[in-house]
C-alpha cells in the first residue's frame, strides 16, 4: 500500500522548492490493508514514475525514501491535509517495515521548523507487525519522527602516501563518495546518512588538497592518477575489494577513472554533474573559449595566484556566492547544452566579478551550510582544488595509453538541467553519445530546475536514483 503525499510536503527535499506533484512513500507490504488514501488529483507523468520508482525499490530502501523526505521537511508537512492522511493511514492497520524490531528516535532539523512528529515502530520479521504509539500529540502540536540517523564519524586514514581525512557512516558494501571544487565531504552529508540507513558503508573523504587531507605543495601531485591513486589505497586501507564509486563536480571525473583504470576494484560508478568525457585528439586547453573581454574560468585557474587572491579575498563571501550563482535558483537564463557562453570570466573582473552576494540564501542551504565551508577554506585556502585544474593537460598526456577506452562497469548519470557544465563546449554531441562511451550505462537523468550542486540541491531525488541503482546491482 501506498501513501501519495501532496508536493509541498516534499519540495526542499526532493525538489529543491520546485513543485513535484506527489512522492510516494512507502513502509513495506502490508497483511492488513485499510480503505486506501484518496488519490492526489493531477498526477503528471512524471510524478507516476516517481512513485512508481520507489515501488520498485526493496522494502528497507522504501523506508528509506520515506525518512529521507520527511527528515528534513517543514512545517507545511505536519498540517492539513497531509498530516491527517498519514494519521488516518498509520491508525488504520498493521506494516511490515521489514526491519529489526526497535524504536528510534532523531530529532529533524530544519529552519523555521516549530512541528515535528512522532512516530514509534516496532518491527519484527515473519509477521505483521503494529505501528505502536502511533502518534502523540503535545499542547505544543510538537511531534517526533522516531527513526534511525546513523552517526557520521571522522577519522584519518593512510592512503598512496597522503593522510586523508574521512567521513563515513553505516556498515555494509562500500560506498566511496569524491567530492568537488570547491567543497569537502561536507558536500555529500545527505547521502552519508541515507546510504547508511539502506545498510551500506558510505565514506566521503577530503580529497587530495582539501579540509583536513594533506596538500602537497607541488602542482604536479595533483593528476588524475594521484587521484585515482587516493581511491585505490583508500579501498585498500578499508579491506574493500571493490566499491562503488560516486563523484560530482570535480569528484565525477576521479570516478569515472576509476571505473576506466580500475574496474576490477569498481564494482559500478555514479557521476553527478559531469559525465564521463573521453579522451580528446587535442590539448584541453587549446579547445578552451576565449575573447578579448573574457576567458573560460578553467583557463583562468590556470596560473599559480591569480585565482588564490581573488577566491581568498572573503572564503565566505566567495562560498555564497559560488552556491547561490551555480544553483538552480540563480536568476540566470538556462544555457542550451553545448551552448559554450557558460563560465566565462571577465579579464579585468576576476572569477567572482559580477557576482553580487546573495541576500538571501536559497531553501536547501544554509547559513551554518556556508560558514563550514568558508571555515574550511579560511584555514586551507583554495590552491589545493586549484592544482587540479592545473593538470588538466598533463592528465591528457597521463591518460594517452586509454584513448579509445570504454567505461565498462554499470554507470548512472545524473545532472540537472540548469547546470552550468551542460552548457560547456561539445555538450550537446557527447550527452547523447553517452551509451557508446558508457556501454553499461544504466540511467541518465536530468532534474528539471536543478543547478550544479546536484546533491545537495535536491538531496532526495538524487538519494532515491542512487539507492535504486545501488539495489539493481546485488553487491551483497
Amino acid at each position: 500500500m501506498s501513501l501519495v503525499v501532496p508536493a509541498t510536503v516534499m519540495a526542499p527535499v526532493v525538489t529543491g522548492g520546485a513543485p513535484l506533484e506527489s512522492v510516494s512513500v512507502l513502509l513495506g507490504p502490508t497483511t492488513h490493508r485499510p480503505s486506501p488514501l484518496a488519490p492526489v488529483p493531477g498526477l503528471t507523468p512524471a510524478a507516476e514514475a516517481t512513485s512508481a520508482s520507489v515501488q520498485d525499490a526493496p522494502g528497507p530502501l522504501r523506508w528509506t525514501h520515506c525518512w529521507s523526505a520527511l527528515s528534513t521537511a517543514p512545517a507545511s508537512c505536519f498540517a492539513s491535509p497531509s498530516l491527517t492522511s498519514l494519521m488516518d493511514w498509520a491508525r488504520a492497520g498493521e506494516a511490515d517495515v521489514a526491519a529489526a524490531a526497535t524504536t528510534r528516535t532523531v530529532a529533524t532539523i530544519r529552519a523555521g521548523l516549530d512541528m515535528t512528529i512522532d512516530l514509534s515502530v516496532s518491527a519484527r520479521r515473519g509477521s505483521p507487525t503494529s505501528l505502536a504509539g502511533p502518534f502523540v500529540f503535545s499542547t505544543l502540536e510538537r511531534y517526533t519522527f522516531e527513526m534511525a540517523t546513523p552517526e557520521i564519524t571522522h577519522r584519518v586514514q593512510e592512503t598512496n602516501g597522503i593522510r586523508m581525512h574521512l567521513a563515513e557512516a553505516g556498515q555494509g558494501p562500500l560506498v566511496v563518495l569524491c567530492h568537488g571544487f570547491p567543497e569537502s565531504w561536507y558536500s555529500w552529508r545527505h547521502q552519508l546518512v541515507a546510504l547508511a540507513q539502506a545498510g551500506f558503508h558510505a565514506v566521503a573523504p577530503d580529497q587530495r588538497g582539501y579540509g583536513e587531507t594533506d596538500r602537497p605543495e607541488r602542482i604536479d601531485e595533483y593528476t588524475l592518477l594521484h587521484l585515482v591513486g587516493d581511491v585505490v589505497g583508500l579501498l585498500d586501507a578499508l579491506g574493500a575489494p571493490t566499491a562503488v564509486i560516486a563523484g560530482h563536480d570535480w569528484g565525477a571525473p576521479v570516478a569515472w577513472h576509476a571505473a576506466l583504470l580500475r574496474p576490477d576494484r569498481v564494482r559500478a560508478v555514479i557521476g553527478l554533474s559531469v559525465p564521463f568525457r573521453p579522451r580528446g585528439a587535442t590539448r584541453p586547453t587549446t579547445m578552451m573559449p576565449q575573447t578579448d573581454d573574457a576567458i573560460f574560468y578553467q583557463l583562468y585557474f590556470q596560473e599559480p595566484g591569480v585565482a588564490e587572491a581573488d577566491l581568498e579575498r572573503d572564503p565566505r563571501a566567495t562560498i555564497r556566492r559560488v552556491l547561490y550563482w551555480l544553483s538552480g535558483d540563480a536568476p540566470l537564463p538556462t544555457a542550451p547544452p553545448g551552448s559554450g557562453i557558460v563560465g566565462m570570466v571577465p579579464r579585468r573582473g576576476g572569477f567572482l566579478g559580477g557576482l553580487d552576494v546573495p541576500g538571501t540564501l536559497p531553501a536547501w542551504l544554509t547559513d551554518a551550510d556556508v560558514e563550514f565551508y568558508a571555515g574550511e577554506f579560511a584555514r586551507t585556502g583554495f590552491r589545493g582544488g586549484l592544482n587540479w585544474y592545473r593538470n588538466i593537460d598533463r592528465n591528457w598526456e597521463l591518460l594517452a595509453p586509454w584513448a579509445g577506452v570504454t567505461v565498462t562497469v554499470p554507470a548512472l548519470y545524473v545532472a540537472g538541467e540548469r547546470d552550468p557544465v551542460l552548457g560547456f563546449r561539445g555538450m550537446d554531441r557527447l550527452l547523447p553519445a553517452l551509451p557508446q562511451v558508457i556501454p553499461n550505462l544504466r540511467e541518465s537523468i536530468i532534474l528539471p530546475g536543478c543547478g550544479h550542486w546536484t546533491q545537495q540541491e535536491r538531496p532526495g531525488e538524487v538519494n532515491a536514483a542512487m539507492l535504486k541503482f545501488l539495489s539493481a546491482l546485488a553487491l551483497r
